[in-house]
């Protein structure tokens, strides 16, 4: 079996899900190639959308909102910029990403980003390519241009839980694959809280909070920080700052100063989150769809900060509306939501067992077996 991943520049969560995929194949004799598109068909193009969504996500929040919304309600055709450029790209790139394509000799190819199933969707579309293709949505939503890549012979979703609106948005039902995001394996392992307490050198009798903000480090977390201590409790607090190096040496100094009740750990990018998760009470977080499902896995109780407009905002309402998970707003402040989950026993069971019947930690499992019991190309 030979398949191929395609993945584009943006974020963080589409290369987590193309390498747990690849890996999992991999490990079952697959040969397996991945490949970021646009990284093969214009570099320039690439580093635009890969800086492009960094910032519009992070500084013109309102202008992000404002243009997902649209483009969830009208479909790819409302825009003239700066969609219409990525089509323009997309057609000319075609021919290229077929040639690629073709001399691997996939028996499948599967996309891990719209955008990606968009060129994919173009190259099959005038005949370039006869291949099984599956796309897969990484946010608890269906994302704008789903809609309209009907030559994607399967979309997987992160819950049957939406069916209806992938319904709604015009997708056939027997091209839904409810397995869940994929994963790593390693968040569907059960590690003891002891056990992941003395790996990381904690307290494992102690409350202990796991604070992420993304790859990209996008929580404040000094001013979280400070909101908790008004809390009086002894947490022990696991901050994770991503790729954010100014955000850690920021917090760093600070904690020189710090003489709070809290006992408060900073780190880089991390590989051991799912033993920090299996160490913790609860997890701060924003809501992208790879953290959100790998907590799911981990049946760990979620505080959602800082949303990314547009998708992650999607993953709030879909987390909210199922009572998974708490959000901190201008007036619902991290120190509440700590107090009202930590006094709430009642209310963290219920969270819990709801975690468990939605969650898929199995999703990767579930795919890599779809995909090895596809017949192979002649």
């Amino acid at each position: 079996m030979k398949v191929m991943i395609l993945s584009v520049t943006a974020g963080f969560g589409h290369h987590a899900t193309a390498k747990a995929v690849g890996d999992m194949l991999a490990e079952q004799g697959a040969a397996v190639r991945t490949i970021d598109v646009y990284e093969y068909i214009n570099r320039a193009v690439k580093g635009t959308i890969d800086k492009g969504y960094l910032f519009s996500s992070k500084h013109t929040k309102e202008l992000y909102r404002l243009v997902y919304a649209l483009a969830e309600n009208h479909g790819s055709n409302y825009f003239t910029t700066p969609i219409s450029i990525l089509n323009i790209v997309n057609a000319l790139g075609a021919s290229k990403i077929a040639r690629i394509v073709t001399d691997f000799n996939p028996d499948v190819l599967v996309c891990t980003h719209v955008f990606a199933a968009q060129l994919i969707n173009e190259v099959k579309k005038r005949g370039l390519l006869s291949t099984t293709t599956i796309g897969i949505i990484t946010d608890y939503t269906i994302h704008p241009y789903w809609e309209n890549v009907p030559y994607i012979d399967y979309v997987v979703t992160a819950s049957e839980l939406l069916h209806h609106r992938a319904l709604r948005r015009g997708i056939e039902p027997n091209r839904l694959l409810h397995f869940g995001i994929p994963i790593h394996p390693k968040f569907n392992h059960e590690i003891s809280r002891e056990d992941a307490c003395e790996q990381l050198g904690i307290d494992p009798n102690r409350p202990t909070i796991l604070m992420m903000g993304g790859s990209m480090g996008y929580s404040n977390h000094r001013k979280l920080i400070q909101s908790l201590s008004l809390i009086g409790m002894d947490f022990q607090l696991l901050v994770v700052c991503g790729n954010n190096k100014r955000q850690y040496s920021s917090l760093a100094r600070a904690l020189d100063n710090y003489d709070g009740p809290c006992s408060i750990y900073p780190f880089g990018f991390v590989h051991n989150v799912e033993v920090m998760m299996s160490a913790s009470d609860c997890i701060i977080t924003k809501p992208g769809g790879l953290t959100v499902s790998e907590a799911l896995a981990k049946n760990l109780p979620m505080i959602l900060v800082n949303p990314i407009p547009g998708h992650e905002e999607r993953n709030v309402e879909f987390l909210l509306n199922n009572g998974i998970a708490l959000l901190v707003t201008k007036t619902f402040s991290v120190d509440e939501a700590v107090y009202h989950l930590f006094h709430n026993q009642p209310r963290i069971a219920s969270i819990r067992q709801t975690m468990h019947a939605v969650a898929h930690p199995d999703a990767t499992e579930r795919l890599c077996n779809f995909i090895l019991d596809m017949p192979r190309r002649s």
